[in-house]
């Protein structure tokens, strides 16, 4: 059984460091407006594709740009940029959905990804899209059952891509959902006039909603549940059958997603995989899996349609029900190497022994850490207040202009 790419989300430097550290093997990320994340993602220039790559070929790392939003006639130019410039840097594949953007990639011999957006639920589909994409993403509604079919399709008839080699498929395995069919949704466009399908979504299906009826007599508040908003997707309790059943490459949703976030989902997903292919897959691991998946951004889990449940499975609340959060309280403004002591600069609230932390960074990305011992002035301290500079251990080499976060139990 050849083991599963595990491909990660990178919306800032910190995330694409934190992706690298938690053990992904490819990421994928956006540059610019034209992309799914265009609204909610920091997003990157063409000037970082250099740095990009660069970074990513030092980790043996594969790195895929999002060119998937729906194109016009206006953007032709912008394409070609965004594809000369990714080709032109060693960007291993662009992920698209709209005909120009891959008619513009074929046109420079940059390899094609298919995205979700391409909504892909049959083999016919597969075949046609073998013309232009080794690998597609299918459309999140599907069933592995249906997924798992459409493999041992591809299999048995030698479905080919444009390299000779046969179509792999992409499935998400952990995130958002959306209430729409594989994104495409309107809602926000008609309320808003800023569409999903261009990266602008205001998340209009997340919200509370009151019912009212036609005099305006009657208004009822729909409670305990927001009925348009998914539960995240969480596949870690059935890795394994998705493993099983050929799929190629894992993906992890959250472009928009904190460091952390990046980083525990793909350590946690990492370890899974691992786990899997030597055969130390077991439902204790599982638990203790879930419980550092619950600590970072969610909205509670289900399994999706992977398993065939209907639908049902809504948010309780709006936002993030994460059994953590982080609050920042300074920088690091030196860090001694030979003593692998960091000096922070404390800006808000305090830090004490035993209190746990976040360390994020552009290169750093993300270290997580209780605090064995805090100083003031070379002397041991119970509390280090705001204002204050203070010195921890840190076994980690850190820079300086690193942010600290406390880690709160919610």
């Amino acid at each position: 059984m050849n083991k599963s790419e595990l491909t990660a989300p990178v919306g800032t430097w910190e995330s694409l460091s934190a992706a690298i550290q938690a053990g992904a093997d490819s990421v994928y990320f956006g540059v610019g407006v034209l992309n799914m994340r265009a609204r909610s993602s920091i997003n990157f220039t063409l000037r970082d594709l250099v740095k990009i790559s660069g970074i990513c070929r030092e980790y043996g790392v594969k790195s895929y740009l999002t060119l998937n939003t729906v194109i016009y006639d206006s953007e032709i130019r912008e394409v070609r940029r965004i594809v000369d410039s990714a080709y032109k840097n060693g960007i291993d594949a662009i992920i698209a959905s709209d005909q120009a953007v891959i008619q513009v990639a074929r046109s420079v011999g940059m390899p094609v990804h298919m995205s979700t957006q391409t909504n892909i639920t049959n083999l016919e589909a597969v075949k046609y899209w073998s013309q232009f994409a080794d690998v597609m993403v299918t459309a999140r509604e599907l069933s592995l059952n249906q997924v798992a079919s459409i493999v041992r399709a591809i299999r048995r008839q030698r479905i080919t891509g444009p390299s000779g080699q046969l179509v792999r498929l992409e499935v998400f395995i952990h995130g958002a959902l959306c209430m729409a069919v594989s994104g495409k949704c309107y809602l926000s466009l008609d309320h808003f006039n800023a569409s999903a399908n261009r990266g602008a979504c205001y998340q209009v299906c997340r919200r509370l909603y009151r019912v009212t009826d036609f005099d305006k007599e009657v208004e009822l508040l729909v409670d305990n549940e927001y009925i348009m908003s998914p539960k995240d997707l969480c596949t870690i309790g059935f890795l394994d059958k998705i493993v099983t059943a050929g799929i190629s490459v894992l993906k992890i949703e959250g472009r928009g997603r904190s460091p952390e976030y990046v980083k525990t989902v793909t350590a946690c997903y990492r370890e899974a995989v691992e786990a899997i292919a030597a055969g130390r897959y077991s439902q204790e691991r599982v638990e203790d899996w879930l419980n550092r998946l619950k600590s970072v951004y969610n909205r509670g889990f289900w399994d999706g349609y992977y398993l065939g449940q209907t639908m049902g499975e809504w948010a309780e609340q709006h936002g993030s029900v994460a059994t953590q959060s982080k609050e920042y309280v300074g920088k690091v403004t030196n860090y001694y190497t030979k003593l692998q002591v960091a000096e922070i600069k404390l800006e808000s609230d305090y830090l004490a022994p035993g209190d746990r932390i976040y360390i994020q960074g552009p290169t750093t990305g993300v270290i997580e850490l209780s605090i064995p011992e805090i100083r003031v002035n070379l002397k041991p301290v119970k509390k280090a207040k705001k204002g204050e500079v203070c010195s921890i251990p840190v076994p980690e080499f850190l820079r300086r202009s690193d942010k600290i976060y406390k880690v709160i139990q919610n």
